[in-house]
């Protein structure tokens, strides 16, 4: 049996705009764009984006600890990629377990690591 990853789908408040922010972070097409549901399409498993009422961003740092999903982005250049992301509108946390690499929150609050390659 074999199993391959078909999509991934994030939870948030406007698919939208977590479509066209990460879609221009990879450099990935918005294929799918609706209120409820967007979708980005491009080298790998498409990610897909799904409205939820009264959805609250995850804490970073989680003080409880707890750990969800999150997307770990390999980069060529570091730094220009922390700036890319910022000017989409991701935030840099002072907060940042490690020195290799960089955890940012997308514009809505999702945490999202950029690695070196």
């Amino acid at each position: 049996m074999s199993t391959t990853l078909a999509m991934l789908n994030l939870d948030g408040p406007d698919p939208r705009a977590q479509a066209a922010f990460y879609g221009a972070l990879l450099g990935w097409d918005v294929v799918h764009a609706e209120d409820e549901y967007a979708m980005i399409s491009g080298e790998g498993a498409p990610i897909g984006f799904g409205r939820v009422p009264g959805w609250v961003a995850p804490p970073w740092p989680d003080p409880e600890g707890t750990k969800r999903y999150h997307l770990d982005l390999a980069v060529d250049d570091l730094d220009a990629a922390i700036d890319r992301a910022r000017e989409l509108g991701a935030s840099l946390p002072d907060d940042q377990p490690g020195d290799r690499w960089r955890v940012l929150l997308d514009p809505v609050g999702h945490p999202f690591c950029l690695c070196p390659r």
